[in-house]
């Protein structure tokens, strides 16, 4: 893979891109950004959620004369729900470009979009027959488009679009550049290409299957505010010995180790901002295991090779099932078994049921483990401890004192206060976190982060908008 700061782009779309979280090019974009800026058609066959949008959003944006004031970008999207998702990656690309693209769909006011349309949209991202219907009112120009994109052709196929798409083609000047992606080439999207494209690239990228067998995935849907609490019942409960966490950017990276370690947790991060030696560093103590969490973004953690991972969390879920493959595939190697759990807010049911159908695998919902979840797990763990101990034969000095606490206590009441001991006991008070705070945790009277046994903390991982909310629902005919 390759990083956006190969690819020739200008500042402003890097500091977009970076902006966004995104520190690595998907196959798609890493295929299909040159061939586009080099202002060739291109066919792109991908499948929702491997990161298309900015594959063709990228060179669409730095190809936008930001003073002509006319509309020289157009996306035609089957739903009103996919022209939404698509303008808003397309503004925040072109953020700092001073870019502006709108999405007009049906179900919309009309009147609304044609006094947004008189602000001189750089870009218009549409559904065709809302289009159409600008198009018969004479409310949108399309004499200045040099660059079309159809964006999932076959589903426009699915819903009777073609007719429409054509009549939308002819009006569009013949020297624009035409970008069409599509999960699937069927015959009628190879005849439309035939006819309104001029000898397309054909670039083509299929998804990977999970291969591993060994690996439990699971997955909990919470809401944003939920996740850090959620996922510390869960390190308590599993109890993994070696566990991977996946956050979406370096900033979350860097504030997710940071809450674990106030709360008591041995975690380190890496990602792309770290130096080399740093990163040797904190591999080397997670492979010696000095410290059983690594928090990672994607760039960071590829071709890491290390064994005896028994658990992987997606904090924040993949942006693409190649990135979910590559994630889960750093536990049950080996002939090992290996657990991987990733978190969904309710918005990202529709990314994860995309991830299941491209993978062939089913990811099985758990329900949120209860504060008597957690100290279950608490008192297995101390029962494990005094067994090895046992096992080890370590504990010589202590069989004197041992045999004077026998001849004056029950020896089950002896057991017992040594687990209670041993057990951090659960605060069953919740945890409220806030939408707008930074993720940070509420220092105690005496100035310690506890553990899961003192839930008087508060983590205020900030809201994330994800880019991806899965496949939107269809309509007909959106008007």
């Amino acid at each position: 893979m390759s990083t956006f700061n190969e690819l020739g782009l200008s500042q402003d779309i890097i500091r977009a891109v970076v902006n966004m979280g995104f520190e690595e090019t998907t196959p798609i974009q890493e295929q299909t950004i040159p061939v586009a800026l080099a202002g060739k058609d291109l066919i792109g066959q991908a499948q929702t959620g491997t990161g298309k949008t900015a594959a063709y959003g990228i060179p669409l944006i730095e190809k936008i004369n930001k003073s002509a004031g006319t509309i020289q970008g157009l996306v035609l999207a089957p739903t009103r729900e996919l022209a939404i998702q698509v303008a808003e990656e397309l503004n925040k690309i072109g953020q700092f470009r001073g870019i502006h693209t709108l999405p007009i769909y049906g179900g919309q006011d009309i009147v609304r979009q044609i006094k947004a349309l008189q602000k001189r949209p750089h870009i218009v991202v549409a559904t065709p027959g809302r289009l159409m219907d600008h198009m018969r009112r004479r409310t949108v120009r399309l004499q200045d488009v040099s660059m079309l994109i159809l964006d999932e052709a076959d589903e426009m196929l699915n819903m009777g679009f073609v007719e429409d798409i054509e009549t939308i083609l002819q009006e569009v000047p013949e020297e624009r550049q035409t970008l069409l992606f599509s999960a699937t080439m069927p015959l009628p999207i190879q005849v439309l290409a035939r006819k309104f494209m001029t000898d397309p690239q054909v670039i083509a990228v299929k998804s990977k299957e999970v291969t591993v067998a060994n690996i439990e995935q699971i997955y909990f849907e919470v809401n944003e505010q939920q996740k850090f609490d959620v996922f510390c019942r869960l390190l308590d409960v599993h109890a993994p010995e070696a566990a991977i966490v996946f956050g979406r950017t370096k900033k979350r990276v860097d504030e997710m180790t940071e809450a674990l370690n106030k709360r008591g947790y041995s975690a380190e991060g890496i990602h792309g901002d770290l130096t080399q030696a740093k990163r040797d560093s904190v591999l080397r103590q997670f492979r010696e295991g000095t410290i059983e969490i690594l928090v990672a973004t994607d760039v960071a953690a590829r071709g890491l090779d290390i064994s005896g991972v028994t658990h992987v969390y997606n904090f924040d879920i993949p942006q693409d099932p190649e990135s979910y493959v590559h994630r889960i595939g750093r536990t049950g190697r080996a002939g090992k078994t290996g657990m991987a759990v990733t978190f969904v807010v309710p918005r990202e049911m529709g990314h994860l049921r995309m991830i299941e159908r491209q993978t062939k695998r089913t990811i099985i919902r758990q329900r949120v483990p209860s504060m008597n979840d957690v100290l279950a797990g608490q008192q297995r763990l101390a029962v494990e401890k005094i067994v090895q101990v046992i096992q080890e034969g370590s504990f010589g000095l202590y069989r004197e004192l041992a045999e004077e606490l026998l001849n004056e206590h029950d020896s089950v009441a002896l057991v017992s206060a040594a687990l209670k001991l041993l057990t951090k006991e659960p605060d069953a008070t919740p945890v409220r976190l806030t939408e707008s705070a930074p993720m940070r945790s509420r220092r105690s009277p005496e100035g310690n982060f506890p553990r899961s046994g003192s839930r008087n903390t508060s983590s205020g991982f900030a809201r994330e908008r994800s880019s991806y909310q899965g496949k939107p629902n269809k309509d007909r005919r959106p008007r």
